[in-house]
């Protein structure tokens, strides 16, 4: 009798040459956190954003974010203003630093931050406490969010913005890289994304002296003396030789990635779009998402929890959308300015299998328990 293996949501891909970087972090016995590959892996991300920008490879993408937001200069008793659908490592930095978030619900165009909704919540602010001292902005799902308008409403208000750039490495917003559209950028190669080191992340900056103050504050902040010396709190994210070498050989075959996740995508569109209970998330003009997980919306959420658990009865993962922050137990009471958009996606959205290894063997087999469940 055959057994099934599992079809995991997104797994990661290795392309084969991430091997030949880590036998050189141990031929040449780079163990220890930095080392050549850091400085290689940095110059390959910054290679292939195609902008003059600076990297800094820190431990995770939640780091990155901590770090940006250190040098903002955000601290306790300020707010600041938040996507609210979007994982939880996007808002947890801000309580990490004593502030406050300030949650924004989405537009149904992209599902990210809506314009409209975060103009309304700065002006607020202002009127009845102080200006937001920041502003995180997610391509949630590698969809790129509204970019020209956000960076208005920012410019508008003065109040830099952050990328949140984790799912979206390969996407770009009208022929720029995501990671590249803000005062700030941020990426993930956690085990689940579309490259992976197994863990970390990454800090883009146009700022030399941003790069070098965060290298700084992710190595234990250690001053310049022959002894250690420390006038500030430092942390310890930075990321290890050894775990660069591997992004450096995930890097190779990034465009291959992307590549196939897109092909996941037009597979499931192609076979369910007939389907009227069935809707996607189109791209609009000029924006160029690199597919991390292919997300699809029913009619109810009766019927989206028929599909997952018949999708898990065959060993199949699949995830709800991301329950949007202002409802998560963490922050309730936190202020929230929302349209019903993210809760509606919460409660009808489903992700599902998307990894760049499927074959078409998984493909087809995910879509025989769609249809049948539908």
């Amino acid at each position: 009798m055959l057994t099934k293996t599992k079809i995991y949501l997104s797994s990661p891909h290795m392309g084969g040459s991430e091997q030949k970087f880590v036998q050189d972090a141990f031929d040449t016995n780079w163990i220890a956190p930095l080392g050549p590959h850091v400085d290689g892996f940095e110059r390959d991300i910054a290679s292939y954003l195609e902008s003059d920008v600076h990297v800094a490879a820190l431990s995770s993408g939640t780091a990155s974010i901590h770090i940006a937001l250190q040098l903002l200069g955000v601290g306790k008793g300020d707010e600041v203003l938040c996507q609210s659908f979007t994982f939880s490592a996007t808002a947890n930095p801000i309580m990490y630093q004593g502030a406050t978030p300030v949650f924004i619900d989405s537009e149904a165009t992209t599902w990210n931050m809506s314009p409209e909704l975060l103009e309304i919540a700065i002006n607020d602010r202002i009127n009845t406490y102080k200006k937001p001292k920041a502003i995180i902005a997610v391509h949630l799902y590698g969809m790129p969010y509204k970019a020209k308008e956000i960076n208005a409403i920012a410019k508008k208000y003065d109040i830099p913005v952050i990328e949140d750039s984790a799912e979206a490495l390969g996407s770009t917003y009208f022929g720029e890289k995501c990671g590249t559209l803000a005062d700030m950028g941020v990426l993930s190669f956690n085990g689940n994304k579309i490259i992976t080191t197994s863990g970390g992340g990454a800090l883009v900056t146009k700022s030399s002296q941003f790069k070098e103050r965060a290298v700084f504050l992710s190595t234990q902040a250690r001053d310049h003396a022959a002894h250690y010396e420390h006038s500030h709190v430092g942390y310890n994210y930075r990321m290890s030789n050894v775990l660069a070498g591997i992004g450096r050989g995930q890097m190779e075959v990034l465009n291959d990635r992307v590549k196939a996740r897109r092909n996941n995508y037009q597979f499931y569109k192609l076979h369910l779009s007939s389907y009227k209970s069935i809707s996607f998330l189109d791209e609009p003009q000029g924006f160029y998402s690199n597919r991390w997980l292919t997300c699809m919306t029913l009619d109810s959420y009766e019927q989206r929890e028929q599909l997952r658990l018949a999708l898990l009865e065959d060993d199949i993962e699949s995830r709800p959308l991301w329950k949007p922050m202002h409802m998560q137990p963490i922050f309730k009471g936190a202020l929230a300015f929302t349209n019903g958009t993210s809760e509606h996606l919460f409660d009808q959205g489903l992700c599902l299998p998307s990894g760049s290894n499927l074959t078409q063997h998984d493909l087809d087999r995910v879509l025989e328990i769609i249809t049948n469940t539908i």
